[in-house]
């Protein structure tokens, strides 16, 4: 291991007046680019927040259209189904038929009109 060998201790240099004038200008300049950078930032900070704001709204208006769509198809569904008939007459209508089956059947079968009909 070699010995590290000691940093020299930095110097206090004496700039002219005009450079030191000069660098304090360029400071100057330097700190107002960076709070106008910083307001710029900002700035675009507010406006990305309203452009999203503004999309979120645009988003929940349109899901409301399309719920208000979806009302209007329901109800007009609704409207045509209205007129159908119910599951009681469609049972009275199933047993009604059933009974005037084996009725017209017995009848069939007494007055011997199973000949009438030819077999294979």
């Amino acid at each position: 291991m070699g010995s590290a060998t000691p940093l020299p201790s930095p110097v206090a240099v004496a700039l002219p007046s005009q450079v030191a004038d000069q660098l304090a200008r360029i400071e100057d300049k330097a700190s107002r680019i960076e709070d106008k950078y910083a307001r710029s930032e900002a700035l675009l900070t507010r406006v990305e927040d309203r452009v999203e704001a503004a999309g979120a709204r645009m988003n929940e208006a349109a899901r409301q259209a399309d719920l208000a769509a979806l009302r209007g198809e329901v109800r007009a569904l609704a409207e045509r189904t209205r007129g159908l008939p119910g599951l009681g007459a469609l049972v009275l209508t199933a047993v009604i038929t059933a009974v005037l089956t084996v009725a017209l059947t017995l009848v069939a079968q007494r007055l011997n009109l199973q000949t009438l009909i030819p077999l294979r």
